[in-house]
């Protein structure tokens, strides 16, 4: 037991005290690239930041193993984190701005665009990072110890390796040919199309944002405890900002998508769609865990709320109008089909009134069915209308001659969508409980998803999906639906 002791007294230190001075290593190297070019120099931070990342890596695992053997463990997972992202990720957003006036001789529209998002993925993260701080600070005040249990290693998991990625990517240093392997596979790396990283830092985005929602989730309560004195009302007014300020991400990844589809991002574009389902998904259940939708004794309220009204118009931005923008936006945009303007427009028109009836009747509707919708849902449709328009991108971009025929189907796509939207004696099965109870299915859709967006094929995978969950009411429709109460338990588990 002493040699063990021994070598954790050993390996501790080297954790908690050698990523930020590996990380400020690396710092200096960046400036001395900015300043003189050095190929060297820049091989040589990024070596250092490499080696930071494997230590961020191990000491999750090792903070995991031996957290009830040493006390530096939750310092290492928590303290350190802090302060490598906040020098890491303000350095590669003041280095891809550099890279675009100082490396690129004309540079393009995209990157320039990536540059600026890059700058929004730092603020994200040293937001996240203060807002986590702050929340666990009420938690211990209250002796309520916080677990590390949530988005947060996910979070770690994939913010290490995307520093230094984007570090090779702002800094880079064009080298012979003749440099040798450790050079090449750096180059490699930085020569990654933006499109990919456009990808990689749209995932790691919603996984912040997602960490947020769970952080109030988890700890809202212990910090309303002591601003509230009991006030119950006051109390309501402030938990209603985390699932109103939820919805209003919901619009806003809508509005992004239509802003990258302008881009001819149209990847990106069904990405964002993506993240403002896992919004609404996320501001009904905080809504329900936080008790928000239950009646408070003694106060009277209407039908109508200004949280629904807000989720209403969430939903119609991100599911009802984006979809039907973007699809206008990419398909008047080629040249090679025979399909008139006129007709995409209607079509998209057709679309947006269908899913404003959907949200209506939604809203209006007194006898829900627990556990399923009535109807195709509004983000199915949204996701089921975009993903066409991918397989068209890939048909297009590889030359085929089967554009127009395409475009034809997606247009009949549209019209589909919209009448499946209000064919409310359709059942659909709700899919985001469903993944909650079957963790295999979700993962599985998450891998797939993870390895085919980096490829020519995503379209097609996102299709398939959709088509499967259309078909979902030939299989589902003999399930009976759920108790209310068992339902609700489960979003508060």
């Amino acid at each position: 037991m002493l040699g063990k002791e021994g070598l954790l007294t050993k390996i501790t230190p080297v954790l908690v005290y050698g990523r930020p001075l590996l990380v400020f290593a690396g710092l200096l190297c960046a400036i001395a690239v900015m300043l003189n070019r050095s190929p060297m120099l820049y091989l040589a931070g990024t070596i250092l930041f490499f080696a930071s990342m494997v230590l961020d890596l191990a000491d999750g695992w090792f903070s995991a193993r031996f957290a009830t053997e040493i006390n530096f463990a939750e310092l290492a997972e928590r303290v350190m984190d802090r302060l490598v992202y906040s020098i890491v990720f303000p350095l590669v957003a003041v280095g891809s701005m550099w890279r675009l006036h100082y490396v690129i001789q004309e540079p393009a529209r995209l990157e320039l665009l990536h540059a600026v998002f890059v700058l929004i993925v730092c603020v994200t993260v040293l937001i996240r990072d203060n807002f986590a701080h702050f929340m666990r600070g009420f938690a211990i005040r209250q002796d309520r110890e916080p677990e590390l249990q949530e988005l947060t290693r996910l979070r770690t998991g994939v913010a290490a390796p995307l520093g230094l990625l984007l570090y090779v990517h702002a800094f880079h240093i064009p080298a012979p040919e003749t440099a040798f392997f450790l050079y090449r596979g750096a180059s490699w790396l930085a020569s990654l199309p933006v499109r990919h990283l456009f990808v990689i830092e749209i995932v790691f985005l919603i996984i912040n944002f997602g960490s947020i929602a769970v952080y109030c989730r988890k700890y809202g309560t212990y910090c309303l405890d002591v601003l509230c004195f009991g006030d119950i009302r006051l109390r309501r007014k402030i938990l209603s900002i985390l699932p109103n300020g939820l919805t209003v991400m919901n619009a806003m990844m809508g509005l992004m998508g239509v802003f990258f589809a302008y881009q001819g991002k149209m990847t990106e574009a069904y990405l964002f769609l993506i993240g403002a389902a896992v919004f609404d998904k996320l501001d009904g259940a905080m809504a329900r865990k936080l008790g928000l939708t239950e009646p408070v004794p003694g106060i009277v309220q209407g039908r109508v709320t200004f949280g629904g009204v807000m989720d209403d118009v969430a939903d119609a931005v991100s599911f009802c109008i984006a979809p039907g923008w973007i699809f206008y936006i990419y398909l008047s945009g080629q040249p090679d089909t025979t399909v008139s303007s006129l007709l995409i427009l209607i079509a998209a028109g057709i679309y947006i009134l269908a899913g404003f009836a959907r949200l209506i009747y939604f809203t209006l509707d007194r006898s829900p069915l627990p556990g399923f919708f009535k109807g195709l849902p509004t983000p199915a449709a949204a996701l089921f209308v975009i993903a066409p328009l991918l397989v068209l991108q890939h048909l297009n971009n590889a030359g085929v001659q089967w554009v127009s025929p395409v475009a034809w189907v997606c247009i009949g796509v549209m019209i589909v969508a919209g009448l499946l939207m209000n064919l409310y004696r359709i059942h659909y099965i709700h899919i985001g409980r469903f993944m909650d109870r079957n963790p295999w299915f979700t993962w599985t859709n998450l891998v797939l998803m993870l390895i085919f967006v980096f490829t020519p094929y995503f379209g097609y995978l996102v299709l398939l999906q959709m088509l499967l969950y259309l078909g979902s009411p030939l299989v589902t429709w003999r399930v009976e639906p759920q108790a209310s109460p068992m339902e609700a338990c489960e979003d508060n588990g």
